[in-house]
Order: structure tokens, then sequence, then C-alpha cells
């Protein structure tokens, strides 16, 4: 296990909604497949939308230019 994935369990368990809009976007940054990067970046993107963080419009434009989600 990482130490992203220790972090991600540990904001989960600690239900840090704000703190997993962050580990999701650095775990799409790291992925090493674009669909496993497109998971974490809707994961990133949920929670952004639950919490209205600052980072939703981008992480939205990012899946749209990715085409993971209709413009």
């Amino acid at each position: 296990m990482t130490d992203l994935d220790e972090r991600l369990l540990a904001a989960h368990a600690a239900r840090d909604h704000r703190a997993l809009v962050d580990l999701y976007r650095e775990a799409a940054e790291t992925a090493k497949t674009p669909d496993a990067a497109g998971f974490y970046l809707t994961h990133a993107y949920v929670f952004a939308l639950e919490q209205d963080h600052p980072a939703a419009p981008a992480l939205r434009a990012r899946l749209v230019s990715e085409g993971r989600e209709p413009a």
C-alpha cells in the first residue's frame, strides 16, 4: 500500500471530504492508466460538488476535455 492509499483511507475514515478532493486529484495525476485517472478524477469531482469546493469547475472541465463528462 502506498502513502497515498493510506492517506485516502484515513480521509475516508475521518469523513474528511474536503481532503478527499485533493487526494483523489493527486491520485489522478499519478495514475498509471487513463481509465484509472478518470476514476480518480470522477471521485474528486463528486466530493468537490458535495463540498461546494472551488476546484469543482476545473475538475469538471478536465473530465469534459477527456470525454468523461458531457459538455
